[in-house]
């Protein structure tokens, strides 16, 4: 093992995922001279094994299915798809996993790129131990920002390290569909991963421990989203739990609750996330490995006047967009910081992360998607919000018989019923993934339900449940 002599500069990111990235750019803005360490690729989970894989795996499952719903192509797209094809292009939007392109756009923002595993090692300190064991230490003379991100999470099985088990990763960059796949969760990437792979040749049982699917969201979003699944031949498995699995022969067998033996090829397991965060050095500045990062508004780290924890590390929405916000926050809060002044903390301004609490959005891209932004009504009403729920079909709305025959979706908007403003919007339905950023802005905005009536669909559209939401909560 080599060392280096130290190097000083104004910033120090962990973590060149989109958030790192972001916070170092608006850090760069200011004028802080930055570092940013990343043992893996630049560009981080989204852009090689979460969103764009996943979404460039699912956009030709959700065009055929859309096909599929109109005269003059239902006929012409009945075959299935080219899995190759498919896979292909997913390869293309992942740069055939090689970061070059991620690493010029860095570098055009006047950041120093460090390969390796960053470490703290102290106040302000971090070290980088490089490919070759060459352990460099910078320092940081106002911030350093965790943006390490997430891994999924295992559970402990009998079992399970002989199988050699698919997590997110292998499901979004696996080479070709398995003949047999089993997925368990009941979740966002358990759904996903269940759409993608069944319409691409694999037959998928669907393990679910809980009632149903996507828990988080309305319970109408994860029945209706069951119902296609089942629909498109995954067979869905409710309140089963696995207690065991074990590869023989080639084939996975994983063993229920109930005693059931599920056969497969292969098996994915899409069962919550893990902050990485156990070998980053966090003992060194009194925090404990491996836990997710207690922070405030502007994303600094309880407890300290230099360390901030942006992204997925501070568990507050692990969503790639939500934490390209928080980055934003960030490097808004570091620069101010930097000059000397203690930035305002009022919700909603430049320096706090008030979307957080109040309008984080999320789509699903299952087919139908599912999409969601605030508060759920049940969610609404444990925060002590006297809400009314406001439910409409958007098959009531003439885009959606265009959109394709046979359409079926339902819209929510959580009313407060004191404010009159929304305390959330729920979306199910082909193509509602470009509906929720109107609520989202409604909802973030505090847009007055009187005012909403000014805001005129255009005809005819999806967006005209609008409309229908507005006439429903004024006629009930």
């Amino acid at each position: 093992m080599t060392e280096t002599e130290s190097i000083a500069y104004d910033v120090v990111v962990l973590g060149a995922g989109p958030v790192g990235e972001n916070v170092a750019d608006r850090t760069r803005a200011a004028g802080l001279t930055t570092a940013v360490v990343e043992s893996e690729l630049v560009g981080g989970e989204c852009s090689y094994w979460a969103c764009m894989p996943s979404k460039a795996l699912l956009r030709p499952v959700i065009a055929q299915a859309d096909a599929r719903r109109l005269p003059g192509l239902e006929q012409a797209v009945q075959g299935p798809l080219d899995t190759p094809a498919v896979l292909a292009r997913r390869d293309e939007y992942t740069s055939h996993w090689q970061d070059d392109g991620q690493i010029r756009w860095l570098e055009g923002t006047g950041a120093d790129l460090y390969r390796g595993q960053g470490r703290l090692a102290g106040p302000r300190t971090v070290t980088v131990t490089g490919p070759d064991g060459t352990v460099t230490t910078l320092t940081a003379r106002h911030a350093v920002a965790v943006c390490t991100g997430t891994s999924a999470r295992l559970p402990h099985l009998p079992g399970l390290d002989g199988v050699k088990p698919w997590t997110s990763r292998e499901a979004t960059s696996a080479k070709a569909a398995p003949g047999r796949l089993i997925v368990v969760g009941g979740g966002v990437v358990a759904t996903e991963m269940a759409t993608a792979w069944q319409a691409l040749g694999s037959r998928v049982t669907l393990l679910v421990r809980g009632k149903g699917l996507l828990s988080r969201m309305e319970p109408f979003a994860g029945e209706l989203v069951a119902d296609a699944l089942t629909e498109a031949g995954v067979d869905i498995r409710t309140g089963t739990s696995v207690e065991s699995v074990s590869r023989e022969n080639g084939t996975v067998v994983a063993v229920t609750g109930t005693g059931d033996r599920v056969e497969a090829d292969e098996i994915l397991f899409a069962t919550g996330r893990a902050p990485r965060t156990e070998d980053i050095g966090l003992d060194t500045v009194g925090l404990e490995p491996g836990s997710w990062l207690d922070v405030d508004d502007s994303l600094r780290v309880t407890g300290t006047d230099w360390l901030y924890g942006v992204g997925d590390v501070n568990h507050r929405a692990l969503l790639t967009h939500q934490g390209k916000y928080q980055a934003r926050i960030a490097g808004a809060a570091i620069a101010a910081r930097a000059a000397g002044a203690e930035p305002p903390d009022e919700p909603w301004g430049a320096h706090a992360a008030t979307a957080d609490h109040h309008a984080v959005p999320q789509v699903v891209f299952t087919d139908p998607e599912a999409a969601a932004v605030g508060l759920s009504l049940a969610e609404a009403e444990q925060a002590g919000h006297r809400v009314r729920a406001v439910d409409v079909e958007l098959s009531s709305v003439a885009g959606a018989g265009l959109y394709g025959d046979g359409y079926t979706g339902r819209a929510r908007m959580v009313v407060d019923l004191e404010e009159e403003i929304l305390r959330g919007v729920t979306f199910v339905g082909p193509g509602v993934g470009e509906l929720i950023h109107s609520a989202t802005v409604a909802v973030a905005g505090r847009v007055p339900v009187g005012r909403l009536w000014h805001a005129v669909p255009s005809y005819p559209t999806l967006s005209e449940v609008w409309l229908r939401l507005l006439e429903a909560y004024r006629d009930n």
